[in-house]
């Protein structure tokens, strides 16, 4: 069985190209049917197993197959996002078998990600581990990857400080918030959305007693959830347009193929603030901001690869646990190679399987007829002699004909292999 991953992340590709393949959970299952298809028909191999991780820093595809099919499912993702393989080639990586596990291991446990050990990425891989399941994209194989994945990652936080004192993106935008506003306390914030991210990013502000927090929400439902733990009030995305001005910072983040906040609505904003700055920051991939709101003189609008350098200043202190979480990591990657390996012999554990399975037949055998004897009351050594002598007629009996069939040449091949197998010294047998 092979295992390969393509993948695009935040120190391989830009912002709007990782835009290009962001999947949303909804479309996870429809895609990886598309996904096993293509595939399928490449390797000629009948069960192809699959799984996106998909987030605002990275999409990464998971498989196993009897063949890898790298360039395939290369094709198949640049097509997907309306690229060309070459320029996907040139900002992704492609890894198999070992080098899989080791990826896989190091996102799990936080180590590839832009915020140094945070723990998100943990609960993004356990949902598309779940999205696979439910597709019935997910085999034994990607299912052993990502449950080591799981371990490899519990063993890095119990025994290193990787997560200690890391600054999330949540709070590195308060550090930029604090930096443009004097006192937090006196600004109205937007949350644009209800997800994980928003909901930590409005944890973080909210710690800052801000004036106003307004949750806005495509589902009601949902924004109301969460506007009622932190005092919040809700507002439908179509009304956006007509509050922006009202707000000095805007965090958004939503599921949205397209920007559902322009440049147009921020201009007009603007003048009704009377050039009042604006702090925006889009947590979106693809954005939810035009990029081009970047450049209006009054306002200061920042995406997830901007929030980057501040996230790295506060994350050199912890770079000496990363020797550590290698050191666990790399022998779950030994581990799981060996697995692979004594999964690649093919009929050893069947063989196995078989000789245990015929041994118990045989000692049944000899056992019952023991017994048989003993309740006709014959002498119990007697007995015991007979069920070994027994045992072990049944056990020589394949080989001692081996010993006087065939050309000389398999005979002398044979008395090789017996003599290997069965003339131990007389140590190697005591325990």
């Amino acid at each position: 069985m092979a295992v390969w991953a393509l993948g695009i992340n935040h120190n391989t590709a830009p912002l709007d190209l990782r835009g290009r393949f962001a999947f949303a959970i909804d479309q996870i299952a429809p895609t990886l049917h598309g996904l096993r298809s293509a595939l399928t028909s490449a390797t000629q191999h009948p069960e192809v197993e699959t799984a996106i991780l998909s987030t605002c820093n990275r999409t990464e595809i998971y498989c196993a197959a009897g063949a890898p099919a790298l360039d395939h499912t290369l094709q198949w993702l640049a097509q997907s996002g309306g690229v060309s393989p070459n320029v996907l080639r040139s900002h992704s990586y492609l890894l198999e078998d070992g080098s899989v596990a080791r990826h896989a291991f190091r996102v799990a446990s936080g180590l590839d990600s832009m915020v140094l050990g945070e723990t998100q990425i943990l609960g993004q891989m356990k949902n598309a581990v779940r999205a696979a399941e439910e597709a019935g994209a997910l085999g034994s194989t990607l299912s052993q990857l990502f449950q080591r994945s799981f371990a490899v990652a519990k063993e890095v936080r119990s025994s290193t400080e990787i997560g200690e004192h890391s600054i999330s993106m949540a709070a590195a935008a308060v550090r930029l918030a604090g930096q443009l506003f004097e006192d937090l306390s006196q600004i109205r914030i937007l949350f644009v959305g209800a997800g994980e991210m928003i909901e930590l990013a409005t944890t973080h502000f909210a710690a800052k007693r801000p004036a106003q927090i307004t949750i806005a929400n495509r589902t009601m439902e949902r924004g109301e959830k969460l506007a009622e733990r932190f005092g919040a009030s809700v507002m439908p995305l179509a009304e956006i347009p007509n509050h922006l001005h009202e707000y000095d910072a805007i965090i958004s983040c939503t599921a949205s193929t397209l920007p559902i906040i322009g440049l147009g609505a921020i201009e007009s904003a603007l003048k009704k603030r009377k050039h009042r700055p604006m702090f925006m920051v889009d947590l979106a991939v693809p954005r939810d901001i035009e990029p081009q709101v970047k450049n209006l003189r009054d306002v200061y609008l920042y995406t997830v690869d901007d929030l980057a350098s501040v996230v790295r200043t506060a994350q050199a202190q912890r770079q000496a646990t990363v020797a550590q979480a290698e050191v666990i990591i790399d022998a779950g990657v030994r581990n799981f190679v060996q697995w692979m390996q004594q999964r690649a012999q093919g009929g050893v554990v069947p063989l196995i399987q078989q000789l245990n399975a015929q041994t118990d037949e045989w000692r049944a055998l000899e056992i019952a007829r023991a017994k048989k004897l003993l309740a006709k009351g014959e002498d119990i050594d007697a007995v015991l002699d007979a069920l070994s002598r027994g045992l072990t007629q049944k056990m020589l009996h394949g080989t001692l004909a081996a010993l006087h069939k065939g050309s000389p040449d398999e005979r002398a091949q044979t008395v090789d292999t017996v003599s290997r197998l069965f003339l131990r010294s007389g140590k190697a047998g005591k325990r």
